[in-house]
């Protein structure tokens, strides 16, 4: 299959940093060329993904971050760039709308976010038109009246991960500087614990500092440590050396990356039942899922590393997430064969044809 990946323009693919929309569609974009696809990544200029790519922005526009106008160009970019491909999989929010106003084209679009309402009354306007990926079952539970195509939890490289031991003696936490992520209650849960605690997580957002400056700074010190947001091998370290992932999210959380990728190192993970995490931790095998973190501390060493270690293998690994998405593709590739096609150009792409002719353009940077 002849495959487009349309990235939103934040963030390079895979990101240095926090970024988990990024690092998936990394971790895709390999897993299908490793299955022997043909495939053009559409994200920014700056990204090191090694797949063919191009790009509107030359660099990630993160200081934009939900500007209107410039995701709009970006969209419109790649559509130009991939309009001949057999599927797109759009991961952006608007772009599959903007999509359907561009000709017939084949695209499928994983929200990576929660249902809420503004954002259901956008995928509610591409309903029927448009196959929608919800990477949870608890997320697709959230789209109310909003069909969902499939249900495909992310996977990760496990070969990438070692196993670590846990003999750091700390817990760990991983992931953004917010009060739905819970960073107090880690922080709270392990001093009661009398265990310490090293908190990864980025905190460039104006919310992400107030929270951290009123809720977070103020509990540190002692065992409570924190170490700012961290690369790629800085979190392996971490993770290895942890006795458990702490992860208290206080809200429907779509997925959670980091909870697979503690699990992968063979680091159990100790979350509140919230959200996909009893789709990703195993009670009593992999992790605890309650609501009292002291206890499930108390009994993390029970737990067997290996075990986690298996679970990512058996059931998260980007192979599996590869195999899924194909099997979607193939059942709209499938389906669009089989459907009537009447042979319009329309007025979009004709003038697109002229476009490209009198202007060309080179195979990586657009516009």
């Amino acid at each position: 299959m002849r495959i487009a990946l349309v990235a939103p323009p934040w963030l390079p693919v895979p990101p240095p940093l926090y970024g988990g929309t990024e690092a998936v569609i990394d971790r895709l974009a390999r897993g299908l060329v490793g299955a022997g696809h043909e495939v053009c990544l559409f994200a920014t200029g700056d990204s090191t993904c090694p797949v063919p790519l191009a790009w509107s922005f030359e660099t990630a526009m993160a200081g934009q971050m939900g500007d209107s106008v410039t995701e709009l160009r970006h969209l419109v970019h790649a559509y130009e760039a991939v309009q001949d491909f057999e599927i797109i999989h759009d991961h952006t929010v608007f772009g599959p709308n903007y999509s359907l106003r561009v000709g017939d084209l084949p695209v499928v679009t994983t929200n990576h976010g929660p249902f809420s309402d503004s954002l259901k009354t956008v995928y509610r306007s591409i309903a029927g038109s448009i196959p929608i990926i919800a990477i949870s079952h608890d997320q697709a539970a959230m789209a109310d009246d909003v069909p969902i195509a499939a249900v495909i939890h992310h996977g990760v490289d496990p070969d990438r991960f070692p196993v670590g031991a846990g003999d750091g003696g700390y817990l760990c936490f991983l992931g953004r500087m917010d009060a739905t992520k819970g960073v107090r209650e880690a922080v709270v849960a392990a001093r009661a614990a009398g265990v310490p605690l090293l908190i990864a997580a980025k905190n460039r957002d104006l919310r992400e500092k107030e929270y951290f400056e009123s809720q977070v700074r103020p509990l540190l010190g002692g065992d409570i440590e924190y170490l700012g947001e961290i690369g790629t091998q800085d979190k392996l370290d971490l993770l290895c050396g942890a006795r458990a992932l702490i992860n208290p999210i206080q809200w429907h959380e779509p997925f959670g990356l980091v909870m697979v990728e503690a699990l992968a190192c063979g680091t159990p993970v100790l979350a509140f039942p919230n959200g996909a995490a009893p789709e990703i931790v195993d009670h009593g095998t992999t992790g605890f899922l309650c609501h009292d973190l002291v206890d499930s501390i108390d009994h993390v060493d029970d737990l067997d590393r290996i075990a986690c270690r298996l679970a990512v293998e058996q059931r998260f690994s980007s192979e599996r997430m590869v195999a899924d998405h194909l099997d979607l593709y193939a059942s709209m590739l499938n389906r669009r064969a089989q459907a009537p096609h009447p042979t319009i150009v329309t007025a979009n792409r004709h003038e697109r044809e002229v476009s490209r002719r009198r202007h060309p353009r080179s195979v990586a940077g657009i516009g």
